[in-house]
């Protein structure tokens, strides 16, 4: 009898546990931030809540899904309808997640929304000769480099050669040209808190 209770106090406990967990996508330009900003949630949110969230970076991805990525809408929709249901399976399964990828449209990002219940978009804004600027110095370990100098020979990046949709209602818009990247991330750590 001991042990069925327990086997019922761990499924109700699971139960709390994937109603309580979250997704957060943050999207925005290539160079506007998020990636930078992502961590720092990360590490906020780890301390204050514990360690149990994944943050799920598009660029370290990708190198899995597509190690030779093209960049074509066909590919882009099955990258992101994969991160999607990433996110999903792990909020469904009690693991909070931060997701840092562009999504140029908006509907790979309202598939995230449609799949996960507590989902939270953030808007990192920032004008794109700011992000060019920033793209051109920067070391990610797993972004591709050059993006931009790709821009308008042929190249598929978003805001340049393809459109990138901002999101119409967003939870959280920061403006990462005007706010430093902690304050980006304490304001999105602070709406977590909140919800």
């Amino acid at each position: 009898m001991g042990s069925g209770t327990q086997v019922i106090q761990a499924q109700v406990t699971q139960a709390t546990q994937a109603k309580d967990a979250y997704a957060i996508w943050i999207t925005g330009l290539p160079g506007c931030g998020k990636t930078t900003i992502a961590e720092k949630v990360h590490e906020s949110l780890c301390d204050l809540q514990g360690c149990d969230i994944k943050h799920l970076q598009l660029d370290k991805i990708r190198k899995i899904i597509t190690p030779h990525p093209n960049y074509t809408d066909e590919e882009r929709t099955i990258v992101y309808a994969s991160l999607a249901y990433m996110a999903h399976l792990l909020v469904d399964s009690g693991v909070s997640v931060i997701i840092d990828a562009t999504a140029n449209q908006r509907r790979y990002r309202d598939l995230a929304r449609s799949l996960i219940p507590r989902f939270v978009e953030v808007y990192v804004k920032c004008p794109l000769d700011v992000c060019v600027k920033r793209e051109r110095i920067r070391h990610a370990e797993y972004a591709p480099t050059g993006i931009y100098a790709s821009a308008g020979a042929g190249g598929t990046v978003p805001g340049v050669d393809v459109k990138y949709e901002a999101p119409l209602h967003p939870e959280i818009v920061v403006q990462s040209d005007l706010t430093d990247a902690t304050s980006c991330a304490d304001a999105i750590v602070r709406y977590v808190l909140e919800m």
